[in-house]
């Protein structure tokens, strides 16, 4: 075994050198999620019955509880810091753990660096063993620096502690997986979609078994329910950290075995062979065929979240009757439950129009990958011109989201109109139609990033961020309407009012009109990569 780690040490240090900083955004984002809910916490419910109000909104919303799991106590800033952090930041220390491995281990191999440094002395599973200390380093760095801040800010020295001890072990857990995942994945991007696929799968379940109450034992089969249940700042336990160490611990032997026995470049799942010549004669068929892995994976994954979102609206009902005093929470002024379940249904579908999103500043990022692989060059060395080639991916990314919107809705709209709810299927499609130029927007911010200035990449997903923390948190929050309007999805009108006013939507799509006119003009007078 230590032959085949022979070179770690200095390849760790090289690696960490080059690519450690590329985990830092995630220690910033997740640090900033959990010092500034204690810092504002005291600022914005400053009374006890501002916080008893807070403590009804959560409960009234079940896509809040599927997102940030259950709300244990609100009624302080650290209890408040766990429910609003606990989930998403260790979702973030998992995303960052994920690519760190992937990248230094199963990306190396991709792009021929992994083989020129195997020319040298250096062991079988080196890269590996690296890839996986990055992860476990900065998953550390990540829960040390989160606890720190929270508790130089204000936050009990405990829970902010353990909040922070629950992003490593989360970081930890992802990464054995992606571990695992670079064995199985035949390159970088599949072995990058397997480990995500798990992630998003687990972070869906246990938001959902909360959200319905399941029986507690439901929490114990799911390691992302393992580190809500060390519950900061309403229990502070500590011992679920054991089990994620120990599942790291199991993954992690299983990932070096399989290495052991993999050829270099392939993995458990073969790809299939290529067409034996190009078919692919439109940069618009070039650009949905790279997106057609990724697009089938994420309608698979639309049928499952319309099933969820479908199934909470059908308990809304139930919700209400529990406590009437929820009606003022959801639609100020509502006097009816229709008028309630109409409002849930907004949120909900405007919930699956962010998530979807997604799914097209990823194929905009494509274009900015591709471009870095040299991919982009020949086909533009050709008689395609670059407003045509960016173009096409343009409509792939726009049309990607849209029949994920839709694929939703059609579910949502089946199992709403058929609960007795007071919504008809064509009132809940219809509502869904109108998240769609409000994902168009998010999805055009990307593109003028890649187009114009992709070298800050990472304000790609400003749109994505911006919306999400705006319309699940905004309204919680008692944000002014000028600060929520800054999400498109503030502007997406209720459809099945007396008088629908769609006047947002138009404003929402000239600013997704300028969004298009800048990467456009960007990308056609800005140099390639190199």
């Amino acid at each position: 075994m230590s032959a085949s780690l022979t070179g770690t040490r200095p390849l760790l240090h090289t690696t960490m050198k080059h690519d450690g900083r590329l985990f830092a955004p995630w220690i910033l984002i997740a640090s900033v999620l959990a010092g500034s809910s204690v810092l504002v916490y005291p600022w914005v419910f400053p009374t006890e019955a501002e916080r008893a109000f807070l403590t009804t909104t959560v409960g009234a919303n079940p896509a809040l509880g599927l997102i940030f799991g259950p709300a244990f106590d609100l009624s302080t800033p650290d209890g408040f810091t766990a429910w609003r952090s606990l989930a998403l930041g260790g979702f973030l220390a998992a995303l960052g753990a994920i690519f760190a491995v992937i990248r230094a281990t199963r990306g190396q191999e991709d792009s021929g660096q992994a083989e020129l440094l195997a020319s040298g002395v250096l062991g079988r599973s080196s890269r590996l063993l690296t890839g996986v200390a990055i992860a476990l380093i900065g998953s550390i760095a990540m829960g040390v620096v989160a606890g720190g801040l929270t508790i130089a800010l204000g936050g009990q020295v405990e829970s902010s502690m353990l909040l922070g001890a629950t992003f490593t072990a989360t970081g930890w857990m992802f990464g054995a997986v992606a571990a695992v995942a670079a064995q199985i994945g035949s390159d970088a991007r599949t072995a990058n979609s397997i480990a995500v696929a798990v992630l998003g799968s687990l972070f869906v379940l246990r938001g959902f078994l909360y959200s319905i109450e399941a029986p507690s034992w439901t929490s114990w089969v799911n390691p992302l329910a393992w580190m809500t249940e060390t519950r900061p700042a309403s229990g502070n336990h500590w011992w679920p950290l054991a089990l994620a160490v120990g599942f790291t611990a199991v993954a992690l032997v299983v990932a070096f075995t399989l290495e052991a026995r993999r050829d270099f470049g392939q993995g458990t799942i073969k790809p299939g062979p290529g067409p034996s010549r190009g078919k692919d004669r439109s940069t618009l068929k070039l650009a949905a065929r790279l997106s057609r892995g990724p697009f089938i994976t994420w309608s698979i994954a639309f049928v499952a979240f319309g099933f969820v979102f479908g199934f909470l609206a059908k308990s809304v009902p139930d919700l209400f009757a529990s406590d009437p005093t929820i009606q003022k929470v959801l639609a100020a002024g509502a006097t009816s439950a229709d008028e309630l379940v109409a409002a849930f249904l907004v949120t909900i579908l405007s919930m699956v129009g962010i998530i979807a999103s997604i799914s097209g500043v990823q194929t905009m990022i494509k274009v900015r990958t591709e471009e870095m692989a040299d991919r982009v060059e020949p086909v533009l060395a050709t008689a395609v011109a670059r407003p045509r080639y960016f173009g096409s991916n343009v409509i792939v990314a726009f049309m990607g989201p849209t029949v994920l919107v839709l694929i939703a809705g059609t579910v949502i709209a089946a199992l709403a109109s058929g609960a007795d709810l007071g919504v008809t299927f064509g009132d809940t499609f219809a509502q869904a139609v109108a998240v769609v130029p409000a994902v168009w927007t998010v999805v055009a911010l990307s593109a003028a990033i890649i187009g114009a200035r992709p070298k800050v990449i990472l304000a790609a997903w400003l749109g994505v961020l911006v919306s999400f923390g705006l319309t699940l948190l905004g309204p919680t929050f008692g944000l002014d309407d000028w600060v929520l309007g800054v999400s498109p999805f503030w502007h997406v009108p209720h459809t099945g009012a007396a008088n629908p006013d769609y006047s947002g939507l138009l404003w929402v799509s000239l600013v997704t009109l300028g969004f298009l006119a800048v990467g456009f003009a960007g990308f056609r007078r800005r140099d390639l990569a190199r």
